[in-house]
């Protein structure tokens, strides 16, 4: 998914929590950050006044305009040149500071958003990054149903009727809690996080098969429902094998593999979906695994190596 963000909605966004106010450059506001132009960019998207690499938004504090002060004239234009010429996002003057006059005609002439906030600098800096941040991180939507187990995001998926709504109308009733069904949105927001959330248009609803779209909140109450949370497991249903010698080790480690969402690989065990399976609990099982797992036990594993050393002892 592209993402972006204009200077007027970041202003607009981040207002209120930073006190801004737009001091110069208003018809700058159609000014875009898109997502592709945080790719091999060696500064960060927001940070103190850079001429060398300038960043997207640049942050005027104290020192930054005391510095520029002690230019003369020429310096000090050339330095207000490069700065516009670089086309930022927007540009900050921290804790109420003057605007130089200079700057804020460059702001208007070249259209380049100027904004004031009584915030220090590092307040600014942290809230401004990390807004970026989340707003242009890469993001997918997945089809199936996500949940909450055990306090684990754990996403079902499989083919269209192979029963992911009923799994989560039984999970549901058994306590765990539901994220997103049909489409959740998952945004990488760390180099190893994926954060799935709701679309707005289905939050709260699941839709099942010969009861048509239930509302969870409304039917199980608040504590169903849960706004976001990470993605830590894939369970996949799938038809099952009827293939002569399609089990075999798997019967010992079940069937397990990754996925890849965006630039993680994300662990994904196989539920293969047959009459009088009781899926629920089996999801349940799998997630336990998954926990155990993560905590450096396998029980495959154990048994594979007792099998070993029992064999070993009955060598001669």
């Amino acid at each position: 998914m592209n993402t972006r963000i204009t200077a007027r909605e970041l202003f607009d966004q981040q207002r209120e929590k930073l006190e801004l106010r737009w001091i110069a450059g208003q018809a700058g506001g159609e000014r875009e950050l898109d997502a592709g132009d945080t790719v091999a960019r060696r500064p960060s998207l927001a940070g103190y006044l850079n001429t060398i690499y300038p960043n997207k938004v640049q942050i005027l504090g104290t020192e930054e305009l005391s510095w520029l002060d002690s230019l003369d004239s020429r310096q000090r234009w050339e330095v207000i040149e490069r700065i516009i010429h670089a086309r930022p996002l927007a540009l900050v003057v921290t804790k109420n500071h003057g605007c130089p006059e200079d700057l804020r005609a460059a702001a208007d002439e070249s259209q380049t958003p100027l904004w004031g906030s009584p915030r220090r600098g590092h307040e600014l800096l942290n809230h401004i990054s990390y807004h970026l941040a989340r707003t242009l991180a890469p993001r997918i939507i997945l089809h199936g149903v996500f949940m909450e187990i055990y306090s684990i995001g754990v996403l079902i998926t499989g083919e269209a009727g192979s029963g992911k709504s009923e799994l989560a109308l039984e999970l549901l009733s058994r306590g765990h809690r539901l994220v997103a069904d049909d489409a959740p949105e998952f945004t990488q927001i760390a180099p190893d996080v994926l954060d799935g959330t709701c679309p707005e248009l289905l939050q709260d609803l699941l839709e099942v098969r010969g009861l048509g779209v239930l509302n969870v909140r409304q039917m199980f109450g608040d504590t169903a429902v849960k706004k976001n949370k990470y993605l830590r497991l894939i369970v996949h249903l799938t038809k099952p094998m009827t293939e002569p010698g399609t089990y075999g080790y798997e019967r010992l480690t079940g069937d397990s593999g990754k996925r890849h969402v965006l630039d993680l690989d994300v662990p994904l065990i196989t539920l293969p979906v047959m009459p009088g399976r009781n899926l629920a609990v089996l999801t349940e099982a799998a997630t336990r695994l998954h926990i155990l797992r993560t905590k450096g036990i396998d029980p495959a594993a154990m048994f594979i190596a007792r099998h070993s050393n029992l064999l070993e002892q009955r060598t001669p």
